[in-house]
């Protein structure tokens, strides 16, 4: 199994991965549209972003840093979120001024949401009313068809999570099995005691309860009964 850190890191950059193929694939099947923006969290990270320009990836930075334009709307409604023209548009005003200084006329912010993951697909148009919904189902599909796919990943890398917590737990076992005999051998306690035991010296030392056995074990209770005693 990979470290915890190696985990979120191959994680991460999966799932960035999987934003900038949203992104492309949108713009190679979206007529008239000049770029996209892809956005995502999951609730265990700040929102991550990826563009198909530099210039498009400024206008995700400033409403990610604002909290305003149409990825936000987008999100708190639910709701796809168009300005047909920018030069006629008065929301946002931060936003706008960055997107018509880019060459951008139009967008059109799709939200995406499942299972606590949070998508957004922008596209762009150097043209005025060019992403007309018509033009959008291709990339509404492939939307979809992310937000499915990084569910799938994320359900997939918690049961990988699970299966080496309880890997963990079934090797610890035998040496918490062996050091509960020892403790019920020192204080003449029964097993459920001796185990509430341990798991008591675990917490008050900050210590794992396989690290506490182990210590336990290695000196089949020598010099522990002072330290056994009080706990109990």
């Amino acid at each position: 199994m990979l470290p915890d850190t190696e985990y979120q890191g191959s994680e991460a950059a999966s799932t960035v991965r999987k934003l900038t193929e949203l992104a492309e694939q949108s713009v190679r099947c979206t007529t008239a549209c000049c770029g996209a923006v892809v956005t995502v969290a999951d609730g265990t990270a700040e929102r991550r972003a990826a563009a198909t320009h530099p210039d498009l990836a400024a206008l995700a930075s400033v409403q990610l840093a604002s909290g305003e334009g149409p990825i936000a709307d987008a999100l708190s409604t639910g709701e796809p979120v168009d300005t047909e023209d920018l030069l006629n548009e008065d929301r946002w005003p931060e936003y706008r001024a960055v997107a018509l200084e880019s060459g951008v006329r139009s967008t059109v912010t799709l939200p995406f949401g499942r299972a606590g993951i949070g998508v957004t697909l922008s596209l762009y148009s150097f043209r005025a009313g060019a992403l007309e919904a018509a033009v959008l189902a291709p990339a509404t599909a492939l939307g979809e068809q992310a937000v499915a796919s990084l569910v799938r990943e994320r359900r997939y890398r918690a049961a990988l999570a699970e299966v080496d917590q309880l890997e963990s737990a079934l090797r610890s076992r035998p040496v918490i099995d062996q050091a509960s005999g020892i403790v019920m051998h020192v204080l003449g306690c029964d097993a459920a005691e001796a185990f509430q035991l341990l798991r008591r010296i675990s917490q008050g030392s900050n210590r794992r309860l396989a690290e506490v056995a182990e210590a336990v074990a290695a000196s089949k209770g020598h010099g522990l009964e002072k330290e056994l005693t009080r706990f109990a």
